[in-house]
């Protein structure tokens, strides 16, 4: 019997690779990445998202809502009283917010529709842990909440 030599890999052995490959990416590869960075991107931008939201519902109910940024979270509430929503740092990064103390951001302020801040002027919250720091500037008047460069 003259058979020919077929050259390649069965298919158990390609099984075999793609198991073991698959098997190193689902424990090896969450190590070797900086998980951090991307939640407290991510919490940055959900933080942005959410503030900017209460600012447009504080305006359609006319009713004030406080924003309380500290340093492990944002807790927003009705200023009459009632809890809206917390937001708390990620458990990986906490403390999230560099500055020290609370500060407040009060969405429609007296029922005029303005935006006031605990600072009288723009409110900067920085996101930091580690080596990741990203800033977010909210405006003062309108309630816009910008990334910072």
């Amino acid at each position: 019997m003259n058979r020919k030599t077929l050259a390649g890999f069965t298919m158990i052995e390609l099984v075999v690779v793609i198991v073991i490959i698959g098997t190193l990416a689902v424990f090896a590869l969450p190590r070797l990445v900086d998980t951090t960075m991307w939640r407290l991107k991510a919490y940055g931008d959900d933080m942005r998202a959410q503030l900017q939201w209460y600012g447009r519902l504080a305006l359609s109910q006319r009713r004030p809502v406080v924003a309380s940024i500290g340093p492990t979270g944002i807790s927003v509430d009705y200023a009459a009283g009632g809890n809206l929503a917390t937001l708390p740092c990620p458990a990986a990064a906490t403390p999230c917010i560099a500055e020290a103390g609370t500060r407040t951001v009060t969405f429609n302020a007296a029922n005029g529709g303005r935006t006031v801040t605990s600072t009288g002027a723009a409110l900067v919250v920085t996101v930091s842990a580690g080596s990741y720091s990203q800033a977010y500037q909210i405006e003062t008047e309108t309630g816009l909440v910008r990334q910072m460069p």
